[in-house]
């Protein structure tokens, strides 16, 4: 694991050992990683947000039993992938 070190100003660093001494995380590099962890699924939700939305716009179409087929793969895919990063 890489280290980073940041700079806060005073109030936002209170505010991080306010965190910590409420016992609701162990320390400030844990807080910081699940604010970042926090920050990447609202950016995925908004992308799956996006994206529904223009499939809600764009023109109707009929499912393929050949199309749900390959939604499938690629979906068990990406699990598969998703299980080997962990």
């Amino acid at each position: 694991m890489q280290s980073m070190n940041i700079s806060l100003p005073d109030p936002l660093k209170q505010f991080v050992d306010g965190q910590i001494a409420q016992g609701r995380y162990s320390s400030a590099s844990e807080y910081v990683r699940e604010l970042i962890r926090a920050d990447e699924k609202r950016k995925a939700e908004e992308q799956l947000e996006a994206k529904l939305l223009e499939g809600l716009s764009g023109p109707e179409s009929e499912l393929t039993a050949a199309d749900w087929s390959d939604i499938r793969k690629e979906a068990l895919a990406k699990l598969e992938a998703r299980k080997k990063q962990r």
